[in-house]
């Protein structure tokens, strides 16, 4: 892009940059059109007949007008009734609703989207309550462990170990050019699954659905790759229906030389503004990761920094409930790993800026128990450099229960991937040091969730203040009807991203997490507290990543890492005029 001139007012560039639609170059007018205007299905040359309804991006199927059916010779290749899209969606909203096993639902879905992009988008946005605990958690754990067996059209890019050396030649293949977000994953450690190898493709997959569903940004501008090193999950190695390399995860210096190949290979061909997002890599390999690059690439981990941005918007969020500030409270995780040490870490900070206390000395109302109990200084030689900060000094704690017993929180929250771990007595227990005791049972899929929200709220006889990772149904408890928060990461990185790409951030930090936590926090209504929520409902979640977005946006612009300039005088409309519509267009 050109230079601006200094005299163009900022909402006039605003309007004409090419960010539209995501951020991205939109090449041939289409989101700068208007509904009513026509623009040109180009492929490689303009898209008719067969080809035009095998190209899931302008695929409309019985949507084609007669016009357009004799334009593009489309004339008898489809039965003769037109109906509209709002028809279409009804019908298929229909079909999924007769299906009994979720992933029926989610590969009706997958199947959808590699024909007809637009609508599969349309039916997930305006059914996002719905349909989103189909296309990502807790359906689409299921989805990976069988991804070998319901595999039947690559999505996305496979970058395995028999790739080494040629890694941006492979990237190359990918038919699009104007990439600005990638989710990547090696898939060792998918959701609470552990190791799927090669079929994790399917986190990378759902994550960029949700991008341009509940964030904007252009399906075309989204790359999942799934970089394959091997597993160590032996029934994987021993299935005859595997879809990747059929041997031992690579380690150390090689698995370090291949990931550092594919990072400079993605900013050697999609520049330095393509947002990287890490997914379900192992504690080990996702922190070393994300402070190898940090500086040098625009990188994020969602279940790192993602997770802990959304559960500090819903802390922040509860505070008006509680009448309290966070510094008021002390903190219990199960839990010391990627999402765990994150989150702590997040709130340390914002204790910290909130009340000018360093963070060294704000990370002391916080405590973790791990596998082998409370993390305390006399632990601190056999710790894992991630944890070393939380270990306090006090006496050895063996178990949850005795942490919280000897600690006292007000605030339990759960990161562990192990099911049931909130135990009757460790729930009584809050509810016993606590009038509302604050619980986020946060591990993914729901048969991995420390407790249920109906165990939360008859456990404390209906006073907790609970979230959870997956969703729950309405709890009915004494005549009262209990509606469960979901802490999903879906409110934070489809807005976190959209705010990056329209501000051409360069680098992410902190001071952007917390910004769309206080953001997402804002959207919680005095109806949402009433009943019991700490987060807003999902059903307005483009509005909310809209106010996300300019947040992040305006506070990369205050530390100098936006691009994109001059700023746009209201960033939230920026924001919204930035995302991807999916009505149909007409054609020519």
């Amino acid at each position: 892009m050109g230079s601006t001139p200094a005299e163009v007012p900022c909402e006039d560039v605003a309007d004409n940059r090419s960010g539209v639609g995501g951020g991205i170059s939109d090449v041939y007018g289409e989101d700068l059109a208007t509904l009513d205007q026509l623009v040109t299905p180009w492929v490689t040359s303009v898209a008719s007949g067969y080809s035009l309804m095998r190209d899931p991006r302008y695929n409309k199927g019985l949507a084609f007008t007669d016009k357009e059916r004799d334009a593009h010779y489309l004339t008898g290749l489809l039965p003769p009734v037109v109906i509209s899209q709002e028809v279409q969606e009804r019908k298929l909203m229909h079909n999924l609703r007769q299906y009994t096993v979720p992933l029926q639902r989610y590969m009706a879905l997958m199947d959808l989207q590699e024909r007809n992009e637009r609508l599969f988008y349309k039916l997930l946005i305006d059914n996002v309550e719905e349909l989103l605990p189909v296309v990502y958690t807790p359906t689409v754990g299921e989805a990976c462990q069988k991804y070998g067996s319901i595999f039947r059209k690559p999505q996305g890019l496979y970058i395995s170990l028999n790739e080494k050396g040629k890694i941006l030649e492979v990237l190359k293949n990918w038919p699009q050019r104007g990439i600005q977000v990638i989710v990547v994953t090696d898939g060792e450690r998918i959701l609470g699954l552990g190791d799927l190898g090669c079929q994790g493709m399917g986190i990378p997959v759902g994550k960029l659905s949700l991008y341009t569903a509940l964030g904007g940004i252009r399906p075309s501008a989204c790359l999942p790759i799934t970089i394959d090193v091997g597993t160590n999950n032996q029934k994987l190695l021993d299935d005859e229906f595997y879809i990747g390399l059929k041997q031992r995860r690579a380690t150390g210096q090689e698995y370090a030389d291949f990931l550092h190949e594919f990072m400079c290979a993605v900013k050697q061909n999609y520049g330095e503004k393509v947002l990287v997002q890490f997914e379900d890599f192992a504690n080990h390999n996702a922190f070393d990761l994300l402070s190898k690059y940090m500086d040098s690439h625009l990188v994020f981990n969602d279940d790192i920094q993602g997770t802990a941005s959304v559960v500090l918007a819903g802390l922040i969020a509860a505070q008006k409930v509680l009448g309290k500030s966070l510094a008021d409270h002390t903190f219990l995780f199960l839990g010391a790993g990627e999402a765990g040490t994150g989150i702590a870490e997040l709130i340390a900070l914002k204790i910290s800026k909130e009340t000018g206390a360093p963070i060294e000395e704000t990370r002391k109302k916080i405590w973790l128990v791990d596998s082998k109990g409370l993390i305390v200084s006399s632990r601190k030689e056999s710790l894992q450099h991630f944890k070393q900060p939380w270990a306090h000094e006090y006496e050895p704690v063996k178990d949850l229960i005795g942490a919280v017993n000897a600690i006292k929180p007000t605030v339990l929250i759960g990161t562990s991937g192990v099911g049931q771990t909130f135990t009757k007595e460790v729930v009584e227990a809050m509810a016993t040091n606590n009038e509302k005791p604050l619980i986020l049972a946060l591990s993914n899929p729901t048969s991995q969730a420390e407790c249920t929200a109906e165990q939360a709220y008859t456990w404390t006889e209906g006073r907790a203040i609970f979230g959870s990772g997956s969703p729950f149904d309405p709890v009915e408890y004494n005549g009262k009807t209990y509606l469960p928060g979901q802490a999903n990461n879906c409110y934070i990185f489809p807005g976190l991203g959209l705010g990056l790409i329209m501000s051409g951030a360069i680098r992410v930090r902190d001071d952007m997490l917390l910004a769309a936590s206080e953001a997402l926090a804002a959207q919680v209504t005095e109806e949402n507290f009433a009943n019991g929520l700490i987060y807003p409902p999902f059903s307005n979640i483009r509005e909310i990543s809209a106010n996300i977005a300019a947040s992040v946006a305006a506070t990369t612009y205050d530390l100098g890492l936006a691009s994109n300039l001059p700023r746009a005088k209201d960033l939230v409309k920026f924001a919204e005029s930035c995302m991807y519509s999916p009505v149909y267009r007409n054609y020519r």
